[in-house]
This record gives structure tokens, sequence and C-alpha cells, in this order.
């Protein structure tokens, strides 16, 4: 099925997104660069918006982004609120936590999703996916045990808190976004899957230059400083790349928001060998099992949805 593939490709590029922030992140203050990311993606949305309206981009074109009026903006900005406080508690973590600790617990949430998905949409599993989702359970579950090696406690330390409630709040944005990309006479919204990703990324550039202003820039001189780094415009290319492809498997008929979740965490595949080719992290053999238990979970879903 199309949309599964997509899910592959958005995980592909998502791993690569957590791989270049936490490059951005290093000794960098997180407010400023997390302000420059939701302008960048702003940017690369701009056009769309524009040449949409000038009648430059077709209607029928998979870069087509709708005017919006007031009834459609109110559901986005609502997104924009959820997917920001994400993205903040997201990036204080990982700035603190190594990328194969923040991987597990990222790897958490499809089950949230699912339960979420199964409650409001009605989502039915066949066999083959809740074997998938059982093996991923035990791969996370494993790679929990591992990173206690490296002598973080999962429940004293406040960066994994950071991260869950990240990952909760990324829970409900990803239920949401299926009611908003679902049509009408499917029990959603039916927005156009480019105006969603346009307009969510400007609401936010709004609510972190206020709280740049508000927030950062009375206290910087005593917290860390903000330098500079490629890596900062990566972050937003490969965030867009892969919501791009994310919202447009939602948007295909037949989508379940539980698998596309499921498949997301995948990235995490890409984190892992990047944590160890790039940030040298500890402790790579240990992990390596319960890594390939996630892949094992990925092939097994992606048969399912077949």
């Amino acid at each position: 099925m199309l949309w599964i593939l997509f899910a592959f490709l958005s995980a592909a590029l998502l791993g690569f997104y957590d791989v270049f922030k936490k490059r951005a992140l290093d000794s960098n203050a997180v407010i400023p660069v997390l302000l420059l990311n939701t302008l960048f993606s702003s940017l690369i949305f701009l056009p769309f918006i524009v040449c949409s309206h000038e009648g430059w981009i077709a209607p029928g074109s998979p870069l087509y982004c709708t005017d919006f009026h007031w009834a459609e903006q109110r559901y986005i900005i609502v997104k924009a609120c959820i997917v920001l406080a994400s993205w903040l508690l997201a990036y204080f973590g990982i700035k603190h936590l190594p990328l194969t600790i923040v991987g597990p617990i990222n790897a958490t949430r499809p089950v949230m999703v699912l339960v979420g998905a199964m409650t409001l949409f009605a989502e039915h599993l066949n066999p083959w996916q809740w074997l998938g989702v059982i093996v991923a359970l035990i791969g996370i579950e494993l790679l929990k045990h591992t990173s206690k090696k490296e002598g973080i406690n999962w429940w004293r330390d406040k960066w994994i808190y950071f991260i869950i409630l990240s990952n909760i709040l990324g829970a409900i944005s990803g239920l949401y976004d299926k009611y908003l990309m679902a049509s009408p006479a499917n029990g959603g919204v039916g927005l156009n899957k480019v105006a969603v990703q346009a307009w969510y990324n400007i609401y936010q550039l709004g609510m972190m230059l206020a709280m740049l202003l508000l927030l950062w820039m009375p206290t910087h001189k005593k917290t860390t400083p903000f330098h500079w780094t490629w890596s900062i415009p990566l972050v937003s290319l490969f965030l867009c790349m892969a919501d791009f492809f994310y919202f447009y498997a939602l948007g295909i008929d037949g989508a379940m928001i539980s698998i596309v979740s499921m498949v997301r965490r995948g990235s995490v595949i890409v984190s892992f060998l990047c944590g160890a080719m790039i940030f040298h992290e500890k402790n790579l053999k240990a992990k390596a099992f319960d890594l390939a238990l996630v892949i094992l979970s990925m092939l097994l879903l992606y048969i399912g949805s077949h």
C-alpha cells in the first residue's frame, strides 16, 4: 500500500531530523534554535502558499496549498500549540540525553497512538500487525533496561520526564492529525495537507518569537549562549520532508494512524546508527539486539499492511 511506503520514507527522514537536532543543540540555547527551526520551516512552505494563492500551482498538485478561513485556521492553531509544547520538551530532553536513550522513549509513542486510534477511530489490527506491535514493545523494554548501564535512572531524571511528556503530546498530535486529514465522510475535517503543514509552522514562528522576547532575551546572558551552526537549517529541512510524507500518508484512504505512527518510530534505527558513528555513544553491542527487534517489528507491520 502506498501509504505505508510513505510512512517508511518519513521514518528515515525523521531519523536524520533527530540527528541534526542533537547536533544543533550541542552546547547551544534551546529557544533560539527552535525559533530558527520554525523560521526556516515557514520559509520552506511560504512559496507554496503564495504560488497556490496566485494560481501558479494547480489545485490537483500535491504541493497545492488551500486558502483557509478562520473556521479552518482555528484547527491549525490548536495543532500548533500542541506541537510546539511537544517540541520544547523534546528539544530540552534530547540536548541532555544520548540519542540511544531518547530513541527507545520515543518508540513508546505509537503505543499511546494505538490506544487512542482504537478508542477514537475504531481501528482494528490484523494478527501480523498485532505481532509487530508486541515485538516492538519487547524491543523497547529491552532497550530501556540496557540504558540503565549508562547510569540514567528513568524515574529520577527530569530530562526523561521531558521526553515522556513530549511523546504524550506527540501522540495527541498524531491522533489530531488523523482527524484533520480524514475526509468529512470518514469523520474528519478534510483539511489540505500542505496548508496544515505550512500554517502550523507559521503560527509556531509567532509563538516562538514571543517566547524569545519575553523569556530568553531577559536572561540569555546568564544561560547557555547561542551560536550558529549549519545543522539548524538542516533540522528544518528534514523535518519538513518527513512531515510532508507523513501527512501525505494520512491523507490516503485506508491509512491507519496507529500503523503510520509505529512505522515512523523506525527512525530510531537511523538515530541509533548515527549515535554510534557520530556521537560515539556507549553499550552499542547490548543495544544492537534490542534494535534488531524494533526492525523486525517494522517488517511485521509492513507485511500486515498488505
